[in-house]
């Protein structure tokens, strides 16, 4: 399992507790580093590499089950199709990418939201995937009591 974007770790975390083999990504050293001690502390074996989201290809490897739960909405809408070709570079066929992404709809937006129709044109057929679901959610943040609006799709490699 690839987890892209996954920051100091928590949902790696959670997934190797579940006894799950899982790859953490993400582009920033530092934050890489504390989830490594996370691991360490909490005697699992998770593993976590620096790596651009943007060129996932340069991993060598590729994953049935993606997760990426805060990464997509960070991007611009240019970054966000080459954000996708670069998972498919990365995701076998028929593997599954989970994806929560701030929403356009409703109160409490987190920022860079996104809607279904970018979701749904960055994951394209064209850019060898086919979004299954996107259904409305919440996303857990820091400034946001209860959660922001979220959009959480199920995209699949075609």
């Amino acid at each position: 399992m690839l987890d892209a974007g996954c920051g100091t770790g928590e949902n790696t975390l959670h997934l190797a507790a579940l006894g799950l083999p899982v790859l953490g990504t993400d582009v920033a050293a530092t934050a890489l580093a504390l989830a490594g001690q996370k691991a360490a502390q909490r005697g699992l074996a998770a593993e976590f590499l620096v790596a651009d989201a943007l060129h996932l290809e340069s991993l060598g490897r590729t994953f049935r089950t993606v997760l990426d739960s805060g990464l997509f909405h960070t991007f611009d809408r240019r970054e966000q199709s080459r954000y996708a070709r670069s998972l498919a570079s990365a995701t076998r066929t028929g593997g599954t990418l989970y994806l929560l992404a701030f929403s356009d709809a409703g109160p409490d937006q987190g920022p860079h939201p996104v809607s279904p129709a970018d979701l749904r044109k960055a994951f394209s057929a064209e850019a060898g995937w086919r979004t299954a679901t996107i259904v409305p959610d919440r996303l857990q943040t820091r400034f946001h009591p209860h959660g922001a609006a979220a959009w959480l799709a199920c995209v699949e490699r075609a």
